[in-house]
Protein backbone atom coordinates (compact mmCIF):
# COMPACT_ATOMS: atom_id res chain seq x y z
CA UNK A 1 0.00 0.00 0.00
CA UNK A 2 2.09 3.20 -1.07
CA UNK A 3 1.09 6.78 0.99
CA UNK A 4 0.74 10.32 -0.63
CA UNK A 5 -0.10 13.48 0.83
CA UNK A 6 -1.28 17.18 -0.30
CA UNK A 7 -0.03 19.14 2.06
CA UNK A 8 -0.68 22.90 2.46
CA UNK A 9 -2.18 25.48 5.72
CA UNK A 10 -5.32 25.29 6.49
CA UNK A 11 -7.93 26.69 4.84
CA UNK A 12 -6.22 26.72 1.08
CA UNK A 13 -8.51 24.57 -0.43
CA UNK A 14 -7.10 20.73 0.28
CA UNK A 15 -9.90 19.26 0.50
CA UNK A 16 -11.73 21.09 -2.26
CA UNK A 17 -9.07 19.18 -4.64
CA UNK A 18 -8.98 15.83 -2.54
CA UNK A 19 -10.97 14.13 -5.39
CA UNK A 20 -9.03 15.37 -8.25
CA UNK A 21 -5.86 14.44 -6.34
CA UNK A 22 -6.75 11.46 -5.43
CA UNK A 23 -7.70 10.34 -8.80
CA UNK A 24 -5.00 11.84 -10.74
CA UNK A 25 -2.55 9.76 -8.61
CA UNK A 26 -4.34 6.54 -8.19
CA UNK A 27 -5.02 7.08 -4.88
CA UNK A 28 -8.59 5.19 -3.82
CA UNK A 29 -8.74 6.21 -0.41
CA UNK A 30 -8.76 9.52 1.47
CA UNK A 31 -7.88 10.40 5.07
CA UNK A 32 -9.31 13.71 6.40
CA UNK A 33 -9.66 15.72 8.95
CA UNK A 34 -9.74 12.03 11.70
CA UNK A 35 -11.95 10.12 8.80
CA UNK A 36 -11.64 7.43 6.18
CA UNK A 37 -12.68 7.76 2.99
CA UNK A 38 -13.13 4.97 0.61
CA UNK A 39 -14.49 4.96 -3.51
CA UNK A 40 -16.56 7.85 -1.99
CA UNK A 41 -17.87 6.88 1.21
CA UNK A 42 -16.78 7.22 4.74
CA UNK A 43 -15.84 4.02 6.27
CA UNK A 44 -13.97 5.03 9.33
CA UNK A 45 -13.07 7.39 11.86
CA UNK A 46 -14.95 10.15 13.32
CA UNK A 47 -14.49 14.14 12.06
CA UNK A 48 -12.39 16.54 13.92
CA UNK A 49 -15.13 19.00 13.49
CA UNK A 50 -17.66 17.15 15.77
CA UNK A 51 -15.01 18.60 18.89
CA UNK A 52 -15.63 21.30 21.14
CA UNK A 53 -12.67 22.85 20.70
CA UNK A 54 -9.72 23.63 17.99
CA UNK A 55 -7.23 21.79 20.73
CA UNK A 56 -9.24 18.18 20.80
CA UNK A 57 -10.02 18.93 17.24
CA UNK A 58 -6.02 18.93 16.02
CA UNK A 59 -5.72 15.55 18.51
CA UNK A 60 -8.69 14.05 16.10
CA UNK A 61 -6.88 15.19 13.59
CA UNK A 62 -3.76 13.47 14.12
CA UNK A 63 -5.51 10.35 15.30
CA UNK A 64 -3.88 10.64 18.57
CA UNK A 65 -7.09 10.50 20.91
CA UNK A 66 -7.81 6.86 22.32
CA UNK A 67 -9.47 4.42 20.18
CA UNK A 68 -9.30 6.50 17.09
CA UNK A 69 -6.23 5.21 15.45
CA UNK A 70 -6.99 1.57 15.75
CA UNK A 71 -10.69 2.01 14.48
CA UNK A 72 -9.56 3.48 11.70
CA UNK A 73 -6.48 1.14 10.71
CA UNK A 74 -9.10 -1.84 11.60
CA UNK A 75 -10.98 0.05 8.18
CA UNK A 76 -8.18 0.41 6.05
CA UNK A 77 -7.06 -3.46 7.17
CA UNK A 78 -11.06 -4.71 6.27
CA UNK A 79 -10.80 -2.43 2.42
CA UNK A 80 -7.91 -2.79 1.25
CA UNK A 81 -6.82 0.26 -0.56
CA UNK A 82 -3.90 0.14 -2.80
CA UNK A 83 -2.91 3.67 -2.31
CA UNK A 84 -4.02 6.44 0.63
CA UNK A 85 -4.01 10.21 0.22
CA UNK A 86 -3.37 11.89 3.21
CA UNK A 87 -4.31 15.70 3.99
CA UNK A 88 -2.30 17.75 6.30
CA UNK A 89 -1.58 21.10 6.99
CA UNK A 90 2.45 20.56 6.87
CA UNK A 91 4.76 17.60 6.08
CA UNK A 92 4.90 16.68 9.56
CA UNK A 93 1.74 16.36 10.53
CA UNK A 94 0.82 14.08 7.81
CA UNK A 95 3.88 12.09 9.08
CA UNK A 96 2.92 11.86 12.35
CA UNK A 97 -0.15 10.45 10.99
CA UNK A 98 1.01 8.02 8.80
CA UNK A 99 3.11 6.78 11.90
CA UNK A 100 -0.52 6.67 14.07
CA UNK A 101 -2.02 5.12 11.50
CA UNK A 102 1.30 2.34 10.88
CA UNK A 103 0.52 2.56 7.05
CA UNK A 104 4.65 3.66 6.45
CA UNK A 105 6.25 6.69 5.38
CA UNK A 106 4.63 8.80 2.95
CA UNK A 107 6.25 8.14 -0.43
CA UNK A 108 5.22 11.34 -2.38
CA UNK A 109 3.91 14.78 -1.17
CA UNK A 110 1.79 17.20 -3.23
CA UNK A 111 1.61 21.12 -2.25
CA UNK A 112 -1.55 22.78 -2.66
CA UNK A 113 0.42 26.04 -4.12
CA UNK A 114 1.45 23.61 -7.01
CA UNK A 115 -2.04 23.32 -8.01
CA UNK A 116 -3.61 25.93 -7.03
CA UNK A 117 -3.49 29.49 -7.89
CA UNK A 118 -2.87 32.33 -5.20
CA UNK A 119 -6.33 33.60 -6.28
CA UNK A 120 -7.95 30.08 -6.03
CA UNK A 121 -6.26 29.63 -2.40
CA UNK A 122 -7.95 33.29 -0.94
CA UNK A 123 -11.05 32.20 -2.20
CA UNK A 124 -10.77 28.91 -0.21
CA UNK A 125 -9.54 31.04 3.14
CA UNK A 126 -12.59 33.44 2.77
CA UNK A 127 -15.08 30.52 2.92
CA UNK A 128 -12.82 28.84 5.61
CA UNK A 129 -11.82 31.76 7.76
CA UNK A 130 -14.59 34.28 6.96
CA UNK A 131 -17.81 31.82 6.01
CA UNK A 132 -16.74 28.72 8.42
CA UNK A 133 -16.96 26.83 5.69
CA UNK A 134 -14.97 23.23 5.72
CA UNK A 135 -15.39 21.01 2.11
CA UNK A 136 -15.36 17.19 2.51
CA UNK A 137 -14.37 15.06 -0.39
CA UNK A 138 -17.86 12.75 -0.77
CA UNK A 139 -21.22 12.96 -1.92
CA UNK A 140 -23.68 15.16 0.43
CA UNK A 141 -25.66 11.71 0.16
CA UNK A 142 -23.04 9.86 2.00
CA UNK A 143 -22.15 12.78 4.28
CA UNK A 144 -25.86 13.00 5.76
CA UNK A 145 -25.91 9.86 8.71
CA UNK A 146 -22.22 10.74 9.74
CA UNK A 147 -22.71 14.59 9.97
CA UNK A 148 -26.47 15.11 10.83
CA UNK A 149 -26.72 18.31 12.63
CA UNK A 150 -23.14 19.48 10.24
CA UNK A 151 -24.17 19.30 6.95
CA UNK A 152 -25.55 22.57 4.93
CA UNK A 153 -26.64 22.54 1.55
CA UNK A 154 -23.47 23.43 -0.81
CA UNK A 155 -25.27 26.04 -2.80
CA UNK A 156 -27.22 27.59 -0.21
CA UNK A 157 -23.81 27.93 2.05
CA UNK A 158 -21.94 29.77 -0.56
CA UNK A 159 -24.77 32.07 -1.46
CA UNK A 160 -27.77 32.11 1.16
CA UNK A 161 -26.56 32.31 4.47
CA UNK A 162 -26.56 35.83 6.87
CA UNK A 163 -23.97 37.31 8.67
CA UNK A 164 -25.68 36.40 12.09
CA UNK A 165 -26.33 33.25 11.44
CA UNK A 166 -23.19 31.99 10.75
CA UNK A 167 -21.71 33.39 13.80
CA UNK A 168 -23.87 31.30 15.75
CA UNK A 169 -23.13 28.27 13.83
CA UNK A 170 -19.75 28.41 14.04
CA UNK A 171 -17.42 26.12 11.15
CA UNK A 172 -20.04 24.32 9.38
CA UNK A 173 -18.73 20.80 7.43
CA UNK A 174 -20.59 20.97 3.60
CA UNK A 175 -19.54 19.01 0.77
CA UNK A 176 -18.24 19.74 -2.14
CA UNK A 177 -20.85 20.21 -4.77
CA UNK A 178 -22.06 16.66 -6.16
CA UNK A 179 -22.48 17.89 -9.98
CA UNK A 180 -18.79 18.11 -10.14
CA UNK A 181 -18.15 14.75 -9.95
CA UNK A 182 -21.03 12.36 -9.31
CA UNK A 183 -24.22 13.95 -11.22
CA UNK A 184 -27.58 15.02 -9.38
CA UNK A 185 -28.58 11.96 -7.03
CA UNK A 186 -31.98 11.52 -6.44
CA UNK A 187 -33.60 8.50 -4.78
CA UNK A 188 -37.54 8.60 -5.49
CA UNK A 189 -40.11 7.86 -2.35
CA UNK A 190 -40.64 4.16 -3.80
CA UNK A 191 -37.25 3.15 -3.15
CA UNK A 192 -37.36 4.35 0.58
CA UNK A 193 -41.44 2.04 0.31
CA UNK A 194 -39.41 -0.45 -1.11
CA UNK A 195 -36.73 -1.08 1.16
CA UNK A 196 -39.27 -0.76 4.11
CA UNK A 197 -41.79 -3.49 2.48
CA UNK A 198 -38.53 -5.88 1.92
CA UNK A 199 -36.97 -5.52 5.35
CA UNK A 200 -40.21 -5.65 7.49
CA UNK A 201 -41.64 -8.94 5.34
CA UNK A 202 -38.55 -10.51 6.40
CA UNK A 203 -39.33 -10.89 10.05
CA UNK A 204 -41.40 -13.19 11.35
CA UNK A 205 -43.25 -11.19 13.38
CA UNK A 206 -44.35 -9.06 10.60
CA UNK A 207 -47.10 -10.77 8.63
CA UNK A 208 -47.91 -7.68 6.18
CA UNK A 209 -47.05 -4.13 5.66
CA UNK A 210 -49.56 -1.07 4.15
CA UNK A 211 -50.93 2.47 5.06
CA UNK A 212 -46.89 2.95 4.15
CA UNK A 213 -45.92 6.85 3.86
CA UNK A 214 -42.74 9.03 3.54
CA UNK A 215 -43.11 12.24 4.74
CA UNK A 216 -39.87 15.17 3.76
CA UNK A 217 -38.57 17.19 6.38
CA UNK A 218 -37.92 20.56 4.93
CA UNK A 219 -36.59 23.67 5.66
CA UNK A 220 -36.58 26.24 2.96
CA UNK A 221 -35.05 24.87 -0.41
CA UNK A 222 -33.37 22.38 2.00
CA UNK A 223 -34.26 18.36 2.78
CA UNK A 224 -33.36 17.42 6.44
CA UNK A 225 -34.13 13.68 5.87
CA UNK A 226 -37.15 11.88 6.27
CA UNK A 227 -40.41 10.71 8.49
CA UNK A 228 -41.80 7.16 7.55
CA UNK A 229 -44.91 5.69 8.99
CA UNK A 230 -46.79 2.25 8.23
CA UNK A 231 -49.56 0.41 9.00
CA UNK A 232 -48.16 -3.30 10.14
CA UNK A 233 -50.28 -6.34 10.67
CA UNK A 234 -48.19 -8.49 12.99
CA UNK A 235 -48.32 -11.99 13.57
CA UNK A 236 -50.21 -13.19 16.80
CA UNK A 237 -47.85 -14.62 20.07
CA UNK A 238 -45.20 -11.93 19.68
CA UNK A 239 -45.02 -9.76 21.74
CA UNK A 240 -45.86 -5.96 20.29
CA UNK A 241 -43.44 -3.93 22.45
CA UNK A 242 -40.69 -6.05 21.27
CA UNK A 243 -41.23 -6.27 17.85
CA UNK A 244 -42.10 -2.81 17.35
CA UNK A 245 -38.60 -1.39 18.45
CA UNK A 246 -36.97 -4.05 16.55
CA UNK A 247 -38.86 -3.28 13.16
CA UNK A 248 -37.82 0.45 14.27
CA UNK A 249 -34.29 -0.30 14.53
CA UNK A 250 -33.86 -2.27 11.69
CA UNK A 251 -35.88 -0.28 9.08
CA UNK A 252 -34.13 3.19 10.30
CA UNK A 253 -30.79 1.04 10.24
CA UNK A 254 -30.96 -0.25 6.36
CA UNK A 255 -32.76 3.21 5.16
CA UNK A 256 -29.89 5.11 6.01
CA UNK A 257 -27.36 2.49 4.97
CA UNK A 258 -28.85 2.16 2.07
CA UNK A 259 -29.83 5.73 0.56
CA UNK A 260 -27.71 8.08 3.27
CA UNK A 261 -30.76 10.05 4.30
CA UNK A 262 -31.48 11.14 7.88
CA UNK A 263 -34.52 9.04 9.17
CA UNK A 264 -36.10 11.10 11.96
CA UNK A 265 -39.07 9.17 12.98
CA UNK A 266 -40.58 5.74 12.04
CA UNK A 267 -44.22 6.15 13.50
CA UNK A 268 -45.72 2.09 13.28
CA UNK A 269 -49.44 1.63 13.66
CA UNK A 270 -50.22 -1.68 14.99
CA UNK A 271 -53.58 -2.58 12.86
CA UNK A 272 -54.47 -6.08 13.31
CA UNK A 273 -52.47 -9.50 14.31
CA UNK A 274 -53.12 -12.19 11.94
CA UNK A 275 -53.60 -15.71 13.23
CA UNK A 276 -52.13 -18.92 11.59
CA UNK A 277 -54.77 -21.24 11.62
CA UNK A 278 -53.46 -23.67 10.27
CA UNK A 279 -50.80 -23.84 12.29
CA UNK A 280 -53.48 -24.00 15.07
CA UNK A 281 -54.70 -27.58 13.57
CA UNK A 282 -51.17 -28.97 12.92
Amino acid sequence: MDVIALVGPSGTGKSHRALWVARTNGADAIIDDGILIKDGKVIGGVSAKKEKNRIMAVRRAIFVLPGHASDVRRAIEESAPRRILLLGTSENMVQKIAKALRIGPVGKIIRIEDIASKKDMEIAQYHRLKRGEHIIPVPSIELKPHFSGYLIDPIKSFFKTSASKRRRLGERSIVRPVFSYYGKLIIDDSVIKNIVHIVAEQLAHVHRVGGLHVHHVVSGDEDLGINVSLEVVFAYGHAIADAMTSLRSQLRAEIERMTGMVVHEIDILVKSLYVDTAAGHA
